[in-house]
């Protein structure tokens, strides 16, 4: 691996030169791909639980009063962010100490098996225990995809390939709905997890025979830059009397609870108020999850296309956050569309689909400001720290959803729609400019 001086002044060595880095980026994205995978199957197969006794649907009740059913199902989501939170405060620090190639793999390896242990399970403590597995290893996903990304890409096109394969997050949801429906409605639906779960393990052994350390270039210019921002003592002491990791955290606990209550209670909402199995719901999904695909691409885009005519990263960045987070206001209007049109979905999911589309190109900025604030031999800590107060905003948000989503709709999405401007507005007090100088 090159030095850091000989990769400062012959910046991009190796991966900037050629195409590598954008296979690395596919591989990002695939991992993404299977890491959300694997974390919707449960929310997927809804329905299908109401035939399952230990859930505690009541047959006797309407769909709207299951309050059994609804707590417990709500429960099982909130042990997996509580997990996942646990362990993105170390699965950072973890990655930052074994590296980007040995810590991915040691996560999607305990997350796969994970996944597959859900089809043991025969009762809800069992779903607990098997999604708190899930959560650990799965918490080491985005800080691992971050930090190769800092490895990877300079910063102009950071926040693109963040945003591409960030994408997979929403790929997933073309994907999963028909394997899930495939595979349950000829198996059962334990076998939907050892499907998912076994992808995984593909996945693992594709990036263990690539070379990784031998191919990826060495620190640019703005990393040496950034270097004193974790110098002179302990890293962690160091990152907790800096106000980026604040407003980065910030940023995350507000709006991940956003984005995970779109993921595990979309089919929920298309079940509950308009009648649709999980085959039914499969274009509405998909929609949903296509314009996200470009939502997260182009919101990744729109940073750097300011920053290549000239504007700083902080313009560059903020510009775009700000965008995304005006585009997510609408989602307010979401319970209003079942009152005018009652038999159509279509309204409420393209709502929907908005939505979700200026969360993920908020988050593909978001993501990338941890590298315009601190060099890469800290992102994985801080996106591990940031994850886990996103998880945290995520089991409260969860908290409030299940109590309230199917008698009080228009809380839940009034708070969804004016999250992304309070974020937004915090980060600017935290970090009134963003950036470092540009790479060499």
């Amino acid at each position: 691996m090159p030095t850091q001086s000989a990769s400062i002044s012959n910046p991009g060595l190796s991966s900037e030169k050629s195409n590598i880095r954008w296979f690395v980026c596919a591989l990002l994205f695939a991992a993404t791909t299977i890491n959300y995978m694997d974390r919707s199957v449960f929310s997927l197969i809804e329905p299908i639980l109401h035939n399952v006794s230990f859930m505690g649907w009541n047959p006797g009740a309407d769909r709207f009063h299951q309050p059994d059913f609804d707590n417990n199902f709500g429960n099982v989501i909130i042990y997996f962010q509580i997990a996942y939170g646990i362990g993105l405060l170390t699965a950072g620090r973890i990655i930052d100490k074994l590296g980007t190639k040995v810590g991915y793999a040691l996560a999607i390896l305990i997350w796969g098996l994970s996944s597959m242990c859900h089809s043991l399970v025969s009762s809800v403590v069992g779903f607990y225990i098997a999604r708190i597995f899930l959560g650990l290893g799965e918490s080491g996903n985005f800080p691992a995809a971050i930090k190769a990304t800092s490895e990877w890409f300079p910063a102009d096109e950071r926040a693109l390939a963040t945003g591409l394969f960030n994408s997979g997050s929403n790929f997933s949801a073309l994907l999963a709905p028909l394997l899930v429906a495939g595979v349950t409605s000829r198996f059962g639906w334990r076998a939907a997890f050892v499907t998912t779960g076994s992808l995984g393990m593909i996945w693992l052994v594709v990036w263990l025979l690539f070379p990784y350390n031998k191919l990826r270039r060495g620190a640019t210019q703005t990393q040496a830059n950034l270097a004193p921002v974790t110098e002179g003592g302990p890293l962690l002491s160091k990152l907790l009397t800096n106000p980026g990791l604040y407003a980065f955290a910030a940023g995350k606990a507000l709006t991940d609870g956003v984005w995970w209550f779109y993921l595990f209670y979309l089919p929920q909402f298309l079940n509950r108020n308009y009648g649709l199995d999980l085959r039914q719901q499969y274009w509405f999904l998909v929609t949903v999850y296509v314009v996200s695909s470009v939502g997260s691409i182009f919101g990744g885009a729109l940073s750097g296309w300011r920053m290549k005519r000239g504007a700083t990263v902080n313009s560059g960045r903020k510009f775009a956050m700000l965008v995304m987070a005006i585009c997510v206001v609408p989602v307010i209007f979401v319970p209003h569309m079942g009152q005018l049109f009652p038999s159509n979905p279509w309204p409420a999911t393209l709502l929907f689909a908005l939505a979700a589309a200026a969360h993920q190109g908020w988050s593909a900025n978001l993501f990338s400001t941890t590298g315009d604030m601190f060099p890469s031999t800290a992102i994985s800590t801080v996106v591990g720290i940031g994850g886990a107060c996103g998880a945290a905003g995520g089991a409260i948000f969860t908290s409030i959803v299940k109590k309230n989503l199917s008698l009080h709709p228009l809380l839940v999405f009034c708070m969804a729609g004016f999250l992304y401007l309070i974020a937004l507005a915090i980060i600017q007090v935290l970090v009134p400019r963003l950036g470092a100088p540009r790479e060499a």
